[in-house]
């Protein structure tokens, strides 16, 4: 149980990392993952299917991602379209994508090989953390960084922060996908209700990393992200021991991450006016 929890826990903690980039540094929240992460699922499932090899399948649902990604890029920066919204018609186009490719609401993976185990969550998840942690320190990464910061400082220093923006939304939305398919295959199934109230565990696993480790540097952030997701998935776990109802686990889900964002809020009223480095 607790093996398969921190499993549940590492591929969770590939959509919070993928969600950092554009909730944390770009600031704005993207509903296109609710969309994207159900229809990384479906491609790869679909593909898998097909005779498709598995790692190929879920490259292809990168790839499908990161096309959600860009069509909402594009309808924010170029159609002047408000980020919320643009990625609420995205989600939304994407239910019918994922019943064109599927071909029905679900789509099973008995009896065939698939991308599922401990490893291969770990490997992602590694892999994952240090294309972006990379990503990041490289100079397109610092100017996507200062996007998000000022974007009118950054325009004033040359940086088109549309395409920055526009690529934070590709490949937060490839990330996000890339969970989906790893999900679905660990699963052994893809469904287009997926999706729904994954940007909550997403929050989630961002939130409780920050509470759990406050300001750190880069890496340390991305690292406290998986160990937020994990921890996630142990608070789920201990909320099915005490025998509440699963089918109210998206409730349960909602009022952790409510919790999770009052600490800071909370822990400043109770020690408001204390010094706590005073000997």
């Amino acid at each position: 149980m607790i093996v398969s929890t921190i499993n549940q826990g590492l591929l969770w903690a590939i959509l919070g990392l993928g969600i950092f980039l554009t909730f944390r540094i770009l600031n704005f929240p993207d509903m296109t993952s609710e969309g994207s992460f159900p229809l990384g699922g479906a491609v790869a499932v679909t593909l898998i299917t097909q005779g498709v090899n598995p790692i190929l399948a879920t490259v292809a649902a990168f790839v499908a991602g990161c096309a959600a990604g860009l069509i909402t890029g594009l309808l924010y920066t170029k159609g002047k379209i408000p980020t919320l919204l643009a990625g609420i018609l995205v989600m939304t186009s994407c239910n019918s994508v994922m019943l064109m490719v599927m071909g029905r609401a679900n789509l099973g993976l008995l009896g065939l090989d698939k991308l599922k185990g401990t490893w291969v969550s770990v490997l992602a998840v590694v892999l994952v953390l240090l294309i972006m942690f990379y990503f990041l320190n490289t100079n397109l990464g610092q100017a996507f960084i200062a996007t998000g910061d000022n974007a009118d400082m950054a325009k004033s220093f040359g940086i088109n922060t549309d395409r920055m923006e526009l690529l934070g939304l590709v490949v937060s939305n490839g990330i996000i996908a890339l969970s989906g398919a790893l999900i679905s295959q660990n699963d052994g199934y893809a469904d287009v209700s997926k999706g729904l109230g994954v940007i909550v565990i997403g929050l989630a696993s961002l939130i409780i990393g920050e509470v759990l480790f406050g300001n750190v540097s880069m890496l340390e952030r991305l690292i406290a992200i998986v160990i937020g997701a994990i921890c996630y998935q142990f608070l789920i776990l201990l909320v099915i021991k005490l025998g509440f109802n699963t089918n109210y686990l998206k409730l349960f889900s909602a009022i952790i991450l409510a919790g999770c964002l009052m600490i800071p809020t909370l822990k400043a009223k109770v020690f408001k006016g204390v010094n706590l480095n005073a000997n």
